[in-house]
This record gives C-alpha cells, structure tokens and sequence, in this order.
C-alpha cells in the first residue's frame, strides 16, 4: 500500500460517492427546517460524518475478526436502511399532510429531526459503507484510518451543502416542505434497499 496521490483521490471518490444518502437526507431536513441556525447544521453534518467514518472501520475491524459473522449480516443492511428511512419518511410525510389540510396551521415542531432520529438517519444512511470496510481490509490500520477520515471529511461538506440547498428550497416551499422531505426520505430508503437486493 502506498500513500500516494491515487490513494488520496480514490478516498475522496469513496467519500463522494458513500455520501449520496447523507446528502438526500440532509436535503429533507433542510427543507423541513428553513430557518435552521449553523450550529444545528453543523451538528446533523457532524453526524453523518461520525458515522461515515466508523462504518468503514468497523467494517474493517470485522474483516479482520469476524468476517463470517459479517458477511451474514449484509443480506439484512438493505432492510435495516429501508426501514429506518421509512419510518422517518412516513412520520415527516404525515406531519406535512396534517399540516396542509386548511384550517389553524399546526404548531410546527421545532427542529427537523430530534437527536434519536438524527441517530437513525446516520446509521440508515451509512450502514452500506460497512462494506468499504472489506475493500479497504488489505490496508494497515493508519491508511484504514486516513480513508475513513477523508470520507468523513467530504461527507461533512457534502451534507452542508444539502441542508443549505434544502433550506434555500424549503423557504420557497414552505408548507409542501415536510411532505417532500417525507418522500425522499422514503425514496432513499427504497433506493437502498433495491440496491442491496441487485
């Protein structure tokens, strides 16, 4: 293993690429909470970041001791994913249709996600990155390491990004706000799970 540029790239092209559902999600909580203060986007990036990076590690770590009991675990990941998002997508989506029947608006809830689902989310949308652990498996532990940071690293921005795109977009939305952040939230869910089954 060396530590040159192509390792570099290709960590930062892992990171892109594992981030796609944090992005999506960070875009659904965007536009479920247009007034979000910095430091709470720092907060749902930070966690999608953390666990960005733990996931590639404990796949690692996995590879290197239990791997049997791992390699029957992935036949589960695509359901743990398409059920965590769609209970969050299911409750986001319902609030918003509640919320956009007419009559008094609802009290809206103060954030766009609670730290028990923010939790959910970093786990639903990173558990797929258990697998980066296998193909990084022949790299020592320091290298392992640097490739999970990096992605972690590039999963932070690319989240901000999205909370910034989906806040900018739920101000204009406004009411349909919550019940197309529900959607995508399922819609990820839905991805992933097909994805695991191909």
């Amino acid at each position: 293993m060396e530590w040159d540029l192509l390792f570099f790239v290709n960590s930062v092209l892992f990171g892109v690429g594992l981030a796609m559902d944090a992005f999506s999600v960070s875009l659904a909580n965007g536009l479920r909470e247009p007034d979000m203060e910095p430091r709470r986007m720092c907060v749902i990036a930070g966690t999608f970041a953390l666990f960005q990076i733990l996931m590639p590690l404990l796949g690692w770590v996995c590879v290197h001791t239990v791997v049997e009991l791992f390699t029957g675990l992935q036949r589960v990941i695509p359901w743990v994913a398409l059920i965590l998002l769609g209970v969050i997508g299911d409750k986001m989506l319902l609030e918003g249709l509640r919320g956009s029947g007419g009559g008094e608006p609802e009290q809206q809830e103060p954030s766009a996600v609670g730290t028990g689902g923010l939790m959910l989310q970093g786990v639903a949308t990173s558990i797929d990155a258990l697998s980066v652990g296998f193909t990084i498996a022949d790299d020592p532990l320091s290298a392992a390491l640097t490739e999970a940071l990096i992605i972690g690293v590039v999963t932070f921005g690319i989240c901000m990004g999205g909370l910034r795109l989906g806040k900018r977009l739920g101000m204009k939305l406004a009411e349909k706000a919550p019940i197309l952040g529900g959607v995508i939230l399922i819609g990820i869910g839905l991805e992933i799970f097909l994805k695991g089954l191909l």
